[in-house]
């Protein structure tokens, strides 16, 4: 990948003797929009809290816009958006004031994309954070993270809280109607609003970094091969804990391509956690 916005290398985590993060390493490149996907555990939250700086890995490095995560600027932070997984927001203030408290922290703040980004997600404005629903302060969370037009965009679980209707404004409000590029991070486990958006795909589990390839790549050359034939190493992708069965990319196995279907990714997600 070239002109990549996001890099890791050799990323590990650990947390009381046991990584959590074990040896990751990718780039991710301009105007991508990349699934981050894996069971509960798999790492998908640590791996967003190391890349912007919020957990010290114990081994190797990541950057955001070419500066290190564990010491980014203060121009870099104003390109960037970031919505955890647990909303970490003021209680006492009203949705409204916490909007404008944060909003003076950022040159390119918009006060009008703000009110339309928190009309557009139905966030009622004049009530309490304490008050609100969970799947109101992921809303807050998801308007604060958006609207300083940010250039990197880092979501932990945002629309785990959110009915249908809020999850699809929410979609497009990232997606649609911007006329510049943007890269993407998006943890879900709703793996339909992902098939929809996403140009790459992350498969993580139990801390590794399982395959990073684009979504087409994927539709196109990764399918499971086919019973009693055996696929070259290279071309393995995964096989599962009782090797049976084998994900495998035919760009390296060209001779089996013709031999199995195109997989959907809740599919992809089976073979890789089987």
């Amino acid at each position: 990948m070239t002109d990549s916005v996001i890099r890791a290398s050799g990323l590990t985590l650990r947390r009381k003797h046991i990584d959590v993060l074990h040896d990751i390493s990718f780039e991710i490149p301009a105007g991508a929009v990349v699934g981050l996907v894996g069971r509960n555990g798999a790492g998908k939250s640590s791996l967003l809290q190391c890349l912007t700086g919020l957990a010290a890995p114990d081994a190797g490095h990541c950057e955001l816009l070419g500066c290190p995560s564990l010491d980014l600027s203060d121009a870099v932070r104003e390109r960037l958006g970031y919505v955890a997984q647990t909303p970490d927001l003021f209680g006492w203030m009203s949705a409204e004031e916490h909007l404008r408290a944060i909003g003076r922290a950022y040159p390119r703040w918009d006060e009008a994309r703000c009110l339309a980004l928190a009309a557009r997600l139905d966030l009622p404005l004049a009530h309490k954070v304490r008050d609100l629903s969970g799947g109101d302060q992921q809303k807050l969370s998801v308007v604060l993270a958006l609207a300083h037009d940010p250039d990197v965009l880092l979501f932990d679980e945002p629309v785990a809280s959110l009915d249908p209707l809020s999850r699809r404004e929410f979609m497009r409000a990232i997606f649609s109607g911007e006329d510049r590029e943007r890269t993407v991070i998006i943890s879900s486990h709703i793996l339909s609003d992902l098939e929809r958006v996403v140009t790459h795909l992350a498969f993580i589990r139990s801390g590794r970094l399982q395959v990073l390839d684009s979504w087409d790549a994927m539709l196109e050359h990764y399918r499971v091969a086919p019973a009693g034939s055996e696929p070259p190493g290279a071309a393995i992708v995964w096989r599962n804990k009782a090797g049976e069965r084998a994900l495998i990319d035919t760009r390296l196995a060209p001779e089996l391509a013709s031999a199995s279907r195109a997989l959907t990714l809740d599919e992809l997600f089976m073979e890789l956690n089987a």
